[in-house]
């Protein structure tokens, strides 16, 4: 069984905002799996199940706000008995331009405060990880921009990076090797 959680902040408010790249993302893989969200209040998140080569995958979307994504991720994995190296967490990054993609295998939070608490609930920080750019704001604050909502260039260039998390997460699931899928999908900065 693998996990993949999408990481984001409930609420309509923050539906189409920066910070929210990974709840987007994760929409757009229970599409393609046919598959829908039911909200698990004993695990604090939404969770959609697909089979996907003969694997159960679950889809998680923690409703604890960003800050404190780990009590979700912590919560699934023991209920599940999911070990860290079957989890990717797909999230926004401001070290990145929009819409590029950085995937690793583990690593440091990098300033996120979702990766630090999902490494500190999990007590290890080697799990599988897609980043995916949002850039720095020039003028903004951090906090404004990352709950900001996204303009339509950065949309249009958002929407062919889910395609490549699609792409990515469906060779992981089929290959089990996300070197294989790292190899493949980390993009040149100058791209």
């Amino acid at each position: 069984m693998k996990m993949i959680v999408g990481l984001g902040n409930p609420g309509k408010q923050y539906e189409n905002t920066r910070h929210n790249i990974g709840f987007m993302a994760l929409d757009r893989l229970a599409d393609s799996y046919g598959v829908s969200w039911s909200q698990e209040t004993k695990f604090q998140a939404k969770v959609a199940s697909a089979m996907v080569d003969g694997e159960k995958i679950l889809l998680v979307k923690p409703m604890t706000y960003m800050n404190e994504s780990g009590q979700a991720v912590e919560k699934m994995s023991q209920y599940y008995k999911i070990d860290p190296d079957n989890v990717l967490i797909i999230y926004d990054d401001l070290d990145l331009p929009t819409g590029k993609l950085r995937l690793r295998q583990s690593g440091s939070a990098g300033g996120h405060n979702g990766i630090k608490s999902i490494i500190s609930h999990l007590g290890t920080s080697k799990f599988k990880r897609i980043r995916t750019g949002i850039d720095r704001p020039d003028k903004q604050s951090v906090v404004d921009y990352v709950l900001g909502e996204l303009r339509c260039d950065e949309q249009d260039k958002l929407s062919s990076s889910f395609d490549y998390i699609q792409s990515a997460v469906d060779l992981w699931l089929q290959s089990d090797d996300f070197n294989q899928v790292m190899n493949r999908f980390n993009q040149k900065k100058e791209d």
